[in-house]
């Protein structure tokens, strides 16, 4: 596990959960780009873990730390019975989703739906710190639909700090539950910067993260340079991880050095040999790694031979070593 006040540094740049996509061989390969950035899992439900003993979602790499784990639900008791199993297997952070804004997601009455009730997440953030020894923070948005966050924000804000959470993401936007898809409600609701720098200073001992619309270290130092704690990269971070990752280190955190991402392509060949030992199949890895080379010469190239020969039975490492010949050419 990693104590608190290292996963709290590592705040200072992280990696968004994101469904799908943030699995622990994404993690893994985002973890050789950068030794310090702070890693998120794919949301994991309460109910999963509590009702349905899905631990295997638990499971990850010590290598990956530091790691956080996502949880969604809106059950107290629920939330702090999976903190404490995700506590036991290792994680240093219990992140409580308050913003996703699909479907699955609403019916669940978790999620951004829960932007409406911020007692219930102040109940559930105190449970979860009694449950386990471990930081337990928040991701939420600017408020929902017809809501006025600059009127629920700061009380939001206020309840779950009184609850004892000291670290909060703050994605920019407004959910929209009604009328906007997920996609839609990732890029459509307009981003409001300025709100998270006001509660950023109404409330000073509150780590505060923006999230939202940031796609460049360039443009996640302006925000720390502004005074905020941390910023947090989705999508971009994924789909060009060479260049949001690599130099991170030493531009974000002010040390190490920049990781190249020739040699984290050679470093994944080991971890792909061992998890196709384990019965994996090479597409589960390297669809994570499609972006690598995002903008080099040889880039299309290299997504090309991954994503027409991983899914083939007797794909394996070779095929790896094969691609980075059309990026090293």
């Amino acid at each position: 596990m990693t104590d608190k006040p290292l996963i709290t540094k590592a705040a200072r740049l992280s990696v968004a959960p994101m469904m799908d996509w943030t699995d622990r061989h994404c993690r893994f390969m985002h973890r050789l780009l950068s030794h310090e950035t702070l890693l998120y899992t794919e949301m994991v439900t309460a109910p999963a873990l509590v009702r349905g003993g899905a631990l295997h979602l638990l499971a990850h790499s010590p290598q990956e730390h530091p790691v956080a784990l996502q949880l969604g639900g809106s059950d107290p008791d629920e939330l702090a019975k999976a903190t404490k199993l995700g506590a036991d297997t290792g994680y240093g952070e219990i992140n409580l989703n308050c913003g996703c804004p699909s479907d699955r997601v609403q019916s669940g009455a978790f999620g951004a739906v829960l932007m409406q009730s911020p007692k219930l997440v102040a109940d559930c953030v105190a449970a979860m710190r009694d449950a386990a020894d471990v930081e337990v923070t928040v991701k939420c948005r600017i408020g929902v639909d017809e809501q006025e966050p600059r009127e629920i924000l700061p009380d939001f804000l206020d309840k779950i700090q009184a609850a004892g959470c000291r670290r909060v993401t703050i994605h920019a936007r407004k959910a929209w539950l009604q009328g906007l898809s997920p996609k839609e409600n990732r890029d459509v609701p307009p981003l409001d910067y300025e709100l998270v720098h006001q509660m950023k200073a109404a409330f000073p001992d509150l780590h505060i993260s923006i999230n939202g619309g940031i796609s460049s270290l360039d443009e996640a130092k302006a925000q720390l340079d502004s005074g905020l704690d941390g910023v947090m990269i989705g999508r971009s971070a994924y789909h060009q991880p060479g260049d949001v990752l690599s130099t991170a280190d030493p531009e974000i955190f002010g040390q190490g050095e920049a990781s190249d991402p020739f040699d984290v392509a050679r470093q994944m060949l080991p971890y792909i040999e061992a998890h196709l030992n384990g019965g994996g199949r090479l597409h589960q890895v390297t669809r994570h790694m499609l972006g690598l080379f995002a903008g080099r010469p040889g880039a299309r190239q290299w997504r090309r031979t991954l994503s027409e020969g991983a899914h083939r039975d007797s794909a394996g490492p070779e095929l790896v070593e094969h691609a980075l010949t059309s990026v090293l050419a």
